[in-house]
């Protein structure tokens, strides 16, 4: 199973932003809780909260430079399948799933909005 315990990115096109998120944390068995006043929507799974929003002052959201999202997982089969699920939806490659050192796996993406997010295992 994902963890995470709270992040959220921003998006202009929330409408398919929230189709790619449906899908891609479905996979994972996390659930949409309900829709914010963004327009954005919030996604829990145990006590981890995952959001897609529109920009809090109204204006335009843009991507973090040097900001990434990481959800950990039990294994390399679960990191690979998430990134090829993430990439299945639009998502651009940013690293495919791979050693990055010692007991540290790991794979990374950009969202529809160019966010950038990681899937690894430690261990």
């Amino acid at each position: 199973m994902a963890s995470l315990s709270y992040a959220t990115v921003g998006s202009n096109k929330l409408e398919e932003a929230k189709a790619f998120y449906d899908a891609l944390l479905g996979s994972i068995g996390w659930e949409p809780r309900f829709e914010h006043p963004s327009g954005g929507r919030l996604y829990f799974s145990g006590p981890s909260l995952f959001g897609v929003l529109g920009a809090y002052d109204g204006g335009e959201a843009t991507v973090g430079n040097g900001t990434m999202v990481g959800f950990s997982f039990d294994s390399t089969e679960e990191v690979d399948a998430f990134y090829a699920k993430a990439l299945e939806l639009g998502a651009t490659d940013e690293g495919e799933p791979g050693e990055r050192g010692p007991g540290a796996y790991f794979s990374y993406f950009r969202d529809l909005d160019g966010n950038k997010i990681t899937a690894y295992k430690f261990g």
